[in-house]
């Protein structure tokens, strides 16, 4: 394993050459911030977070993150205005956009690296008044508490994660973050120690200190809040996905889990049962635009199974600028014509008759069950599952659950394809995951 694990870190440290190249664009981009953020007396202080400011970047994904911190007495209106200008009068030169979080914030690509300004409140730790003020602190909890060693055992981590496809704590993954990744590799100190303890995982396992009980798959601890759950923002699927990785790592360690994976061959018979829903939408912030699909796929999944089409899996994907889809695994995408609709038992003369009444004209057979209870067998308003599908959101999409913001979108108009028929790209790449099978987590050897 050490072996494999030195050649791993030569994929996960960044060259000398590549550090130089990035901090002269940090210093570039931090230097167009501070001449902004002079002009404003409700600015504190400036400073870089996240992975740059504590060397835990990889060489093919480094974000700089550059923190503008308010004086605390700054109204919420006042701190969103100001900071987007800043952001936008900074960086006006590379074409910036906002992003959002809980708030909004500026970001753009200098040099081919995303540059994200971002406010938070000059405020004492615990006092927190916006979803950024922690970050402050992280950075400089993990510059005092990591070693050098270490920094570079998280970037392997991180390097694992990515190719297990559970890195980032955005909605369109709800994997682990890159401070998750820093606060695991704390606790545990190594990389394969981490790795040891995953591999052996039990239910809502605490990691850290915690001043109170959590129900999630795991407990991580922000070392800084310890009445904050990072793992709340992880998805079960990534965590289970994880602990299946490290056992099969453990089994067979290789270099093939620290790079990344080409696209597996969709087998053809694996797509007979999937339907996929795609539409145009309005553009809008990335991170809204995921919760909606992702929502959207969840209520269209829990309208199937209402009519006994039993979906399996589901998924959401977006290219982020105007194209969406909805997938969906289903056991079948048709099933019987017939379906029994089970009633009352004999004894409650009321209920019973009210069920005959309501049910007897419709049904092809009535009858009373072993069990007591009277049953009819009907014929089902649909059994194929596209029909059923094109029906509700073109006639019933208010009814659909689907949120408020994608039903203009979808009122516009929407398509329903087997995936055989899918030819776009970015959704070719999401079914690859929906219907194929991750050797590397689930391996016999």
């Amino acid at each position: 394993m050490k072996q494999i694990l030195d050649n791993a870190r030569r994929i996960a440290i960044p060259s000398i050459r590549l550090q130089q190249e990035k901090t002269k664009t940090a210093n570039l981009a931090f230097g167009l911030v501070k001449e902004q953020t002079s002009k404003y007396q409700e600015i504190v202080a400036i400073e870089f977070g996240g992975s740059y400011s504590k060397s835990t970047w990889l060489p093919d994904k480094a974000d700089i993150d550059i923190f503008i911190k308010f004086e605390k007495s700054v109204s919420e209106e006042k701190f969103i205005e100001l900071a987007k200008k800043i952001g936008f009068d900074s960086l006006k030169k590379f074409h910036p956009y906002v992003r959002y979080s809980d708030h909004p914030y500026v970001e753009a690509k200098i040099q081919g690296t995303k540059v994200n300004v971002v406010p938070c409140y000059d405020i004492e730790k615990g006092q927190w008044k916006s979803a950024a003020d922690r970050s402050p602190f992280h950075t400089q909890f993990m510059l005092e508490s990591l070693t050098n060693t270490m920094r570079d055992e998280v970037r392997l981590l991180k390097v694992f994660l990515k190719t297990v496809r559970i890195y980032g704590a955005e909605i369109a993954k709800q994997g682990f973050s890159g401070y998750v990744v820093e606060v695991l590799i704390l606790n545990y100190g190594t990389f394969e120690n981490v790795i040891k303890a995953f591999a052996n995982v039990k239910p809502n396992q605490i990691i850290g200190n915690a001043s109170k009980g959590f129900d999630t798959a795991v407990i991580i601890m922000d070392p800084i809040d310890n009445t904050r759950n990072l793992a709340a923002a992880i998805s079960v699927e990534s965590i289970g996905k994880f602990v299946l990785a490290c056992r099969s790592f453990l089994k067979k360690p290789s270099l093939s889990f620290f790079r990344p994976k080409m696209n597996s061959k969709i087998s053809k018979k694996n797509l007979e049962n999937v339907l996929v829903v795609t539409f145009n939408f309005k553009p809008r912030s990335p991170d809204i635009i995921w919760g909606q699909i992702k929502r959207a796929a969840n209520s269209l999944a829990t309208q199937m199974q209402i009519e006994e089409f039993n979906v399996l899996r589901r998924s959401a994907i977006t290219n982020e600028k105007t194209e969406a889809a909805l997938l969906f695994l289903l056991q079948s995408t048709r099933i019987s014509e017939l379906y029994t609709r089970e009633g009352p038992d004999f004894y409650s003369e009321t209920d019973s008759s009210m069920f005959i009444t309501k049910n007897v004209k419709k049904s092809r057979i009535m009858w009373v069950n072993t069990d007591g209870r009277i049953h009819s067998l009907q014929k089902r308003n649909q059994n194929d599952a596209q029909l059923f599908l094109q029906d509700l959101l073109k006639n019933h999409l208010d009814k659909t659950g689907i949120p408020k913001g994608l039903k203009s979108d979808l009122k516009k108009g929407f398509k329903i394809f087997p995936a055989s028929k899918i030819t776009s790209k970015f959704i070719k790449e999401a079914l690859t995951e929906l219907v194929t099978t991750d050797n590397a987590i689930f391996s016999s050897t």
